[in-house]
């Protein structure tokens, strides 16, 4: 069983619900979508077998996987989520919700762009839902979307610079709507991966 791998590397998680939280990220190659605000490079990889992928992630101290990509739906089956699991790992996954998640994923980040309106029929409950938004963007009606513990408006940088009038933005569309809360790119924001 192989996977093709972008790149690994342990960090913070940097937004959302988990924000803070130690994690290795596992970047998956591939995705389904074209988004304009993509910073991204998911279409380089290597080919890895599970064992190499272990090999690489056992030297870090925590046990928290998360699959983000590209799209980590495109690859991800439950038989290569029960190996980490298996060794101890629990695994979160950031998806744009266009595909099923695996059954054995433990925490959802569904980071949708397009479509909406089908994510609920694909992903019916999610830990969190993730919108990225930009200056006179619509932010779409809660309802559309899965069930989930939590609801981020993700304001849009400029690369790896905060956009403040994309921020301002997101601050009243949270105010506007108390059930979303505002998420910034705190990775991007004190400069770590």
């Amino acid at each position: 069983m192989k996977l093709t791998v972008n790149e690994i590397f342990y960090s913070l998680q940097g937004e959302g619900g988990r924000v803070g939280e130690p994690s290795i990220f596992i970047r998956l190659t591939k995705c389904n979508l074209a988004c304009s605000f993509c910073d991204t490079d998911f279409a380089d990889g290597d080919d890895m077998s599970l064992d190499e992928i272990l090999g690489i992630i056992s030297r870090y101290p925590c046990k928290w996987i998360i699959w983000t990509g590209g799209e980590p739906t495109i690859q991800l089956k439950n038989e290569y989520l029960a190996f980490f699991k298996e060794h101890g790992y629990k695994q979160a996954i950031e998806t744009n919700g266009t595909k099923r998640v695996p059954t054995l994923i433990d925490y959802i980040t569904c980071s949708p762009k397009q479509n909406y309106s089908r994510i609920k029929d694909l992903i019916p409950k999610v830990d969190e839902i993730r919108i990225p938004l930009q200056t006179g963007d619509v932010l779409p009606d809660i309802a559309i979307f899965p069930k989930a513990d939590k609801y981020f408006i993700s304001p849009i940088f400029d690369g790896d610079v905060p956009n403040t009038e994309n921020i301002n933005y997101c601050v009243e569309q949270v105010k506007l709507d108390p059930r979303w809360t505002l998420s910034l790119q705190v990775h991007k924001l004190i400069h770590i991966e």
